[in-house]
């Protein structure tokens, strides 16, 4: 049968006629198919958020009969990347026995360690709190999201009754619980009241529909959210200005940049007080709606209704009392000003989980706010990591799109303070959360390698990335750069890292470099000065231009990294990491090599002079030392190889057997040789060393220190 394309103004219509027919008969390839379109679109879901499943006939490896299995997502996990490994599969007949040994709310909990006597597949992801919802309703395909347009109803004061009047009864409500298998019971309740009815919404949550087939499920899915969001749209506005209208004028979009570019490492600071975090900032038009406006400062502290939503934005956000105006500059002046305001949303937190915890609930976490608001500039969102913070700053937008829409039709509603503490500090998050992987030792850690396009650069970015790091990959070649972009995203994802020209004897690309390391990540912890270059030429042919390129790129150019990067360092109050990467030639006396050594024997006494004066800022200085390290390197690749192959009198294709064989190691020295250094340095082993000198050469032994 021929399926015409539909037409929607506010979802996407994704399915492929084609691309679904190859998969006929295959009925969980279609709840992945029919996920990843669901997830494909965030105006249906969130990352991460929602689940999907499907049931369908299999046969029993143990009896040989077939019989009906649920395929559900499972714990964890995100619908648009969503595979056949991400999902639970549960014989349908055991799940719904369970009903028979339920021995209440009270110990709901109880059951979910009981879905294991359910697992069909071996090799299921853990199955989620969400599985009874799915199970017990029995149709074929179900749907489970959590579009801002449904929550925006389900949040409303009067949610129910424009639900029931929207949709003509078709579509149920169960009001606010907390997932489980009492609420699955409560969905299966409300479907036997209301027979024939498409859908159910969940008050303040989300929104279950479904279908007998993968494609039933997706249009009926499409069409409830469609004409939610049209319901909305046609009510925005009608009961006055959004928000209450505006109460200021957010500054212009360069000034707002740049102030929030200034800002965000001292923000930073504050919230990293238990543990390093990583920022995020967005000034997205529906953000500034939302806090230049009369109604932020009713609506902010009430918090979000969705526990999607809650769980990753905290009880509520921060709202800085700033002027947009405020003179950024005079940090000292300005922690003054945001300490207190740190140190009340850090009470406000303690007495909501001193007021609502029970006597089993885990310790307090972290009570630093993970979204601030900053009326006039936009958003800051903090967390242990770049896509968590991320993510974070969407589902904060999520949130303003439900409080727009719920005071556009009725007025928006939270979750009561208990059920909020209730779900954060569910016993069964609280297990996930302990499961999770232990953090990589530079987990929470912003670095800033310069001439990171390749060679020893690339290497030593790829560590820090590999250990859990966000870096600012740079290079004065845009071609260069441009291909190691393509790398770092290819193996680490968009979160990881950004890529920027720099040229570091420009004080205004530098500058650049700093500020949007600071509007991507929220500061900086490590700088790694690595970009340098070579000339190696008897004295009387060193030319003035070569003295002062050398002296540019590897003194001066360190000096000016390293001053804006302690900046940053400063007004996080968090210490940190400068590491040179100097070479052994800031030792040893080589031939033909005037320029070049001096200018690396002053990087490495600026090292020692930098090293004395930013310790009692806990700023740590440190030097590696290099030796003849060709791979990947261009400096090798022009002139510099050809001189000091002459210099020692071989041919350049014997350079790097020459060098190992007056080593004391005979050993070739590879650009990860320097990285697995640098880790050493800035990985938490040695936090009370400065000022240190580490030769990774081979073992040279005229370049001993002592």
């Amino acid at each position: 049968m021929s399926i015409a394309t539909k037409k929607f103004k506010h979802v996407s219509y994704l399915w492929d006629e084609k691309a679904a027919a190859a998969m006929a008969g295959d009925e969980v390839a279609l709840l992945i198919y029919r996920s990843n379109l669901l997830g494909a679109d965030l105006r249906l879901t969130n990352y991460g958020g929602g689940n999907t499943s499907c049931k369908a006939m299999a046969k029993d490896p143990l009896t040989g009969r077939e019989t009906e299995i649920m395929w559900v997502k499972g714990s964890g996990g995100d619908l648009g990347t969503l595979k056949r490994s991400g999902l639970a599969a549960l014989y349908v007949d055991r799940l719904l026995s369970l009903k028979n040994v339920y021995r209440g709310l009270e110990h709901e909990d109880e059951m979910v360690e009981l879905f294991n006597h359910c697992i069909y597949d071996l090799s299921s992801k853990a199955p989620s709190i969400d599985t009874p919802l799915h199970g017990f309703l029995p149709f074929a395909h179900i749907d489970h999201l959590h579009p801002d347009a449904a929550i925006a109803i389900a949040a409303a004061k009067d949610g129910e009754a424009i639900t029931h009047n929207l949709f003509d009864g078709k579509i149920g409500w169960v009001p606010w619980q907390r997932p489980g298998f009492d609420l699955g019971l409560k969905l299966r309740q409300c479907l036997d009241e209301n027979p024939g009815i498409r859908g159910i919404m969940l008050g303040s949550h989300g929104l279950f529909t479904w279908g007998d087939t993968a494609y039933e499920s997706y249009i009926n899915t499409l069409e409830v959210i469609e004409r939610c969001a049209q319901y909305l749209e046609d009510h925005i506005g009608k009961k006055g200005p959004v928000f209450g209208g505006a109460r200021l004028q957010a500054l212009p979009s360069a000034v707002r940049l740049e102030k929030a570019a200034g800002l965000a490492p001292v923000l930073r600071g504050f919230c990293s007080s238990r543990m390093r975090m990583v920022g995020h900032f967005t000034d997205d038009e529906r953000v500034l709606e939302f806090i230049d406006s009369n109604d932020l400062a009713r609506l902010a502290p009430m918090g979000t209704s969705c526990p999607d939503h809650f769980l990753r934005t905290k009880i509520s956000p921060m709202v800085l009392d700033l002027s947009p105006e405020q003179d950024l500059t005079e940090t000292g002046v300005l922690k003054e000003k945001l300490a207190p305001q740190f140190e009340s949303y850090r009470k406000m937190y303690a007495h909501y989980y001193d007021s609502c915890k029970h006597p089993n609930s885990p310790a307090m976490r972290d009570p630093n706010p993970v979204v601030i608001l900053y009326p006039g500039i936009g958003m800051f969102t903090f967390s242990k990591d770049k896509q968590t913070a991320r993510v974070a700053a969407e589902f904060y937008i999520n949130a303003i799109n439900v409080m727009k829409g719920a005071e556009a039709i009725s007025s928006y509603t939270s979750l009561p303070r208990q059920e909020a503490f209730n779900i954060e500090y569910w016993l069964l998050e609280e297990a996930k959360l302990q499961r999770m992987p232990k953090p990589k030792v530079l987990s929470g850690r912003i670095a800033l390698v310069t001439g990171s396009a390749g060679g020893i650069g690339k290497a030593i970015a790829k560590k820090f990335a590999d250990e859990g790091a966000c870096v600012i990959i740079n290079d004065n070649d845009e071609k260069r750069l441009e291909s190691a972009r393509v790398e770092f995203k290819q193996q680490y994802g968009k979160d990881v890292f950004i890529g920027e020209l720099l040229d570091v004897t420009q004080a205004a690309d530098i500058r650049k470099v700093y500020r949007a390391a600071a509007l991507a990540f929220g500061g900086v912890d490590i700088v790694v000065n690595c970009a340098g270059l070579s000339i190696s030429k008897p004295i009387q042919d060193h030319t003035e231009a070569d003295w002062d390129l050398l002296y540019d790129v590897l003194v001066k150019g360190q000096f000016m990294v390293t001053q804006a990067g302690v900046e940053v360092m400063r007004k996080q109050s968090t210490g940190g990491d400068i590491l040179n990467i100097v070479s052994k030639n800031a030792l040893v006396s080589g031939p033909n090599n005037a320029g070049y050594g001096s200018a690396k024997a002053a990087q490495l006494h600026l090292s020692r002079l930098n090293a004395a004066e930013l310790g009692p800022v806990k700023i740590r200085v440190n030097v590696i030392n290099p030796d003849a390290v060709i791979s990947d390197s261009k400096i090798w690749a022009g002139a510099w190889a050809e001189g000091r192959a002459k210099a020692y009198g071989v041919t350049v294709q014997e350079l790097p057997a020459y060098y190992a064989k007056r080593t004391l190691l005979n050993e070739i020295i590879l650009p990860e040789d320097i990285a697995n250094a640098s880790l050493a340095f800035v990985g938490g082993l040695m936090n009370k060393s400065t000022g240190n000198v580490l030769n990774v050469d081979g073992g040279v032994a005229m370049a001993f220190v002592r």
